[in-house]
């Protein structure tokens, strides 16, 4: 064999599947043609012939454009399937791709070994007499659901079952899903990941806005004159939107980051602020002072769409008839904000947040200075147990400097899961929200989809994700179904869940793998992943996209609407969707801002972004432009007053502790874990600790480092760098034998979304005797607060 032959024989994916049938095709035409081609026919000529017979092979592929499952940036491309595996992504039509165009991050171009994977769920798993799993045939799997679910029902009610929807299912799925629970089960405890994340944003846009998501497209990140990031590392946590970016900031516009750590993005930054983390409404408040006392606001924004605003000018009202009715304005208006900030002098913002006054001054007056700025986050801002407060200060900010409702301006929180707007949000399963967040308490609301789904619904609240394992730890929930949903890692204080989902009555869970979630289970069923199935995923600018069957599914594993279906039939409900297209008709016919999405539709023009009221409606490019989603048509701000994380650093335990994501990894890892080319990049967890506080603590780069909370310990090797605080370390999110989640805590949630404080926990330090493993810090670049 030649050296070019070798080299072309490792080749993977199309590339070398075009070229392995090339090389058989010349050899083809070589045999038949022996002792005449030679004679009678041109090298090129003989590569032609091979080309049309490669270009056949081709044909033999399954191309399909998709909708990328990793984050929720929205990426589209080409999948190149030959029926058994993945074996490349390519860009799609430009025209079919609105977010990303051709770009690709690492994960959606190479990540699809987890579909062919050896510990991939194939067929059902059941317990046997001896506590073991055994394989089962979907009939009897199905019995032993629908036994320990009813079981649960009839010793204990409905409210002691629960459901976990997932964020990586399609809008179709978790629909059924919400559906399954209030109307099969009977329950509105059914929540999913949202809920552990970007809750807090929905409930603190909602509050003031009346849309609790991105009020802008991804285009506008193109156009922004300023663009102000926090609790982001855009460049690893979401790289297609950071190339957006970082291609505007080449072209003039400004860069402000304020975050914990100098994450890759404040590498272009225009100013880079490292702040103390639990801290953020005292910044942003900060912030907000300068603009309001220097009157730098947009007096004309302000004036006439936002509530409780009085001009310096107006008269006298302390003894006028109103004056009951206008303090309570300010409670929540342009005055009341106004008033609250006044406590957030520099003096005290650079005590409790490190940023220094002049830094205040130089990020509030570029801001003013842009014409349009978007203000974007991610769990950096939302994870805290105030996460609330912390939205709805930066929706105080983005309002009273007029960014809303126009090119280039607007709120974005970047969304982290591949549907967790559209299925972990707009679809509603939720404990306090139908579709289209319509309110369960809401009498005429509750009555439709009583209609709807031919069933009495609880107007009481269910309990959230985390208040189920609080609930279940009191004995108030006995039984869970868990879909795709990895609660045994990602659940604050995991020394908790864990003991929670062991004493369970029953548990059934739906996913790719035998997580660690389902090492508890009774049962375990196979679902599909997102390469197998058809549906719709929603991105993070609200765009619903198609996600289309590229694979039949492996083994004997079926899709999440098609195991919800067969459950709820068995329980004595009659569904009868042929397709998610059916469903989506549904979905549409019960949910406003819903109301024009069809599969159709949606494939005809490349997606459509809500709200999209009917058949008519062109869909939402941009949120707000002529009025808020509120009683009065404006925006009504919230006084947000000082507040500090429930747990903050004490003698014995000095360190701020706070959690992220690394580019070459996602989530609990239950899908990248299982790629050998990208765990070559970040194949173990490790803790980021500042070079002065190293010193202080003996502990030098690769050491094994002990790091313990009130609630529990885990070792990591350091890395020791100067992108982090000196009293603060990170520890990314993504490794079960490391759960950095046996650290946090999962009883102060905020307390309005129920959002657990991953990001901030006190701790300790100390080195630990054993060999220092070798960190390479190429390989590591600075993972995200995100």
């Amino acid at each position: 064999m030649t050296d070019r032959e070798s080299t072309d024989d490792q080749l993977d994916g199309v590339a070398g599947y075009m070229q392995r049938a090339k090389q058989q095709a010349l050899k083809n035409v070589e045999q038949v043609s022996e002792g005449v081609a030679a004679d009678t026919l041109s090298e090129g000529k003989l590569f032609e012939i091979a080309q049309s017979i490669g270009d056949k092979r081709l044909e033999e592929l399954t191309v399909q454009d998709t909708t990328c499952g990793y984050c929720a940036v929205g990426c589209r491309f080409d999948l190149y399937s030959d029926g058994e595996e993945i074996l490349a992504a390519r860009p799609t039509a430009e025209e079919d791709a609105p977010v990303n165009g051709i770009s690709t991050c690492v994960k959606g171009k190479f990540g699809y070994d987890f579909v062919n994977s050896d510990d991939r769920l194939t067929s059902p798993l059941v317990r046997d007499e001896n506590g073991e799993f055994r394989e089962a045939t979907w009939n009897e799997a199905y019995s032993r659901v629908v036994e320990g679910l009813e079981a649960v029902r009839e010793d204990h009610g409905a409210d002691a079952l629960s459901l976990i929807a997932s964020s990586k299912a399609t809008n179709e799925e978790n629909y059924l899903m919400g559906k399954f629970a209030r109307q099969v089960l009977g329950t509105n405890s059914v929540d999913n990941c949202n809920r552990l994340c970007h809750s807090s944003t929905v409930a603190g846009l909602a509050q003031s806005y009346g849309y609790g998501a991105a009020s802008i497209s991804t285009g506008d990140l193109e156009i922004a004159d300023c663009i102000l990031l926090t609790g982001s590392n855009t460049t690893e946590a979401h790289p297609v939107l950071a190339t957006r970016i970082k291609q505007n900031v080449r072209e003039g516009a400004d860069l402000l980051v304020f975050d914990p750590r100098e994450v890759q993005i404040a590498e272009y930054a225009t100013q880079y602020s490292q702040i103390n983390p639990g801290y953020d409404a005292v910044w942003i408040n900060g912030l907000i002072r300068h603009i309001i006392n220097n009157d730098l606001y947009d007096e004309e924004f302000v004036s006439q769409r936002v509530t409780g605003y009085e001009p310096e000018t107006a008269p006298d009202h302390d003894a006028a008839d109103d004056r009951e009715e206008r303090v309570d304005k300010r409670e929540t208006g342009f005055e009341a904000v106004r008033e609250s900030v006044q406590e957030f002098t520099p003096e005290v913002v650079e005590e409790v947040t490190g940023v220094p006054h002049e830094e205040i001054v130089s990020a509030a007056e570029t801001i003013v200075a842009a014409d349009a700025c978007v203000f974007g986050w991610t769990l950096g801002l939302t994870e805290h147990s105030h996460g609330t407060e912390n939205v709805l200060a930066m929706a105080n900010l983005a309002a009273i400097t007029g960014n809303l409702g126009k090119p280039g301006a607007g709120v974005s929180p970047f969304r982290g899961q591949n549907n967790v707007q559209g299925g972990g949000g707009d679809m509603g399963p939720l404990p306090d929200n139908f579709p289209g967040y319509q309110d369960i308490a809401d009498d005429e609301l509750r009555a439709k989809f009583e209609d709807a789904w031919d069933c009495e619904i609880s107007p009481e609240y269910g309990y959230y994700t985390t208040q189920m394992f609080l609930a279940a730890d009191r004995g108030d929930i006995r039984g869970m179904y868990i879909i795709g949903e990895n609660a045994a890692l990602s659940e604050p204080g995991v020394n908790h869940a864990e003991r929670v989902l062991a004493d369970l009555d029953f548990l059934v869970v739906q996913d790719l793998f035998v997580n660690e979630t389902a090492q508890y289970a009774d049962v375990v069923l196979p679902a599909c992943s997102f390469v197998e199935k058809t549906g719709t995923f929603t991105n993070t600018d609200r765009t619903v996209q198609m996600v289309k069957q590229v694979m039949e599914p492996k083994g004997d594993s079926r899709p999440d609407w098609e195991i919800l279906q067969d459950l709820a039939n068995r329980m004595d409900w009659n569904w009868d969707y042929e397709s998610t297209a059916e469903v989506m008709e549904e979905v549409n016919s019960v949910t406003p801002i819903y109301g024009g999405m069809t599969h159709e539709r949606i494939e005809a023009e490349g997606g459509l972004q809500w709200p999209c009221w009917d058949d008519d409606h062109p869909g939402t490019k941009r949120l707000y432009e002529d009025e808020f989603n509120t009683d009065n048509g404006k925006a009504n701000l919230q006084a947000v007053g000082y507040s500090e994380p429930a747990e903050t650093p004490t003698e014995e335990y000095p360190l701020s502790l706070t959690t992220g994501r690394v580019l070459y990894q996602y989530h609990t890892g239950t899908m990248t874990h299982r790629e050998a080319g990208i765990m070559q990049y970040t194949p173990s967890d490790f803790v980021e600790i500042h070079p002065e506080t190293a010193a202080e603590f003996d502990i030098e780069d690769g050491d094994r480092v002990s790091v313990e909370s009130r609630r529990g310990e885990i070792v990591v090797p350091a890395q020791v760098t100067d992108r982090i605080g000196t009293e603060t370390v990170f520890i990314p999110i993504h490794f079960a034998e490391s759960a950095v989640n046996r650290l946090t805590d999962e009883e102060h949630l905020d307390p309005i979304a129920a959002t657990p404080e991953y990001k901030m926990t006190a701790v300790r330090i100390s080195p630990v005797d054993g060999p220092a493993e070798s960190i390479d810090a190429a390989d590591l670049e600075a993972a995200g607060d995100d």
